[in-house]
């Protein structure tokens, strides 16, 4: 028995994400399985975090808690409604809302992944939310009941989050080419470059 437990023990491995990104890429990760908050809600909310550095998204979902910044709803648009506020990020059909639920939960997870990067020895300063995805998970079934003795579902739709942030890297500035073309050089024709070649034979 306790030499099939030590192989089924082997055999354990850490839960999986989505995306592997390179050792070598200096960042940190945070996820939540079966979360009992709405998909659609999640989807809306990560995919338009996703590529913001970590304090700017961890400011807009403090902002949506507050009723001061609109979640812009993409793709799940059905029978959402049209916000004022939601011109201000270009959402089609100013379709937007605030979901105040599904919006704490992936704070919650953001503010986790970057106290992992600084565990790490990462710059909070410097991290943004190079992947954000969100899968639906399996239906939680519930019955509730109906007229004429007949009995309806009633299903929730959790979801799994996943968020991965990573260290920027600090910009590399371009030297100077005073002479050719470059970042701060001045272009060169081909009539110039011939007559630099050309040289004066007397006088």
């Amino acid at each position: 028995f306790s030499q099939r437990y030590q192989q089924s023990t082997n055999t354990i491995t850490m839960t999986r994400y989505s995306v592997e990104p390179d050792a070598e890429v200096p960042h940190s990760k945070s996820r939540g399985s079966h979360l009992r908050v709405h998909f659609k809600h999640c989807r809306e909310i990560v995919h338009h975090i996703q590529g913001m550095p970590a304090s700017k998204a961890s400011k807009f979902l403090e902002d949506v808690l507050e009723r001061k910044a609109i979640v812009p709803f993409t793709k799940y648009t059905g029978g959402i409604g049209r916000k004022a506020m939601a011109k201000q990020c270009n959402a089609p059909g100013d379709k937007g809302r605030w979901p105040v639920k599904a919006t704490a939960v992936v704070r919650d997870l953001l503010s986790n992944a970057v106290a992992n990067g600084e565990s790490k020895g990462l710059d909070a300063d410097k991290l943004y939310i190079s992947h954000a995805q969100c899968n639906r998970a399996p239906p939680g079934r519930r019955r509730t009941y109906r007229a004429h003795g007949r009995i309806g579902k009633y299903a929730s739709q959790p979801a799994h989050i996943e968020i991965i942030v990573t260290e920027k890297k600090d910009d590399v500035e371009k030297a100077s080419d005073d002479e050719g073309e470059g970042a701060r050089g001045k272009k060169i024709t081909k009539k110039m470059a011939a007559k630099k070649r050309f040289v004066k034979i007397g006088a």
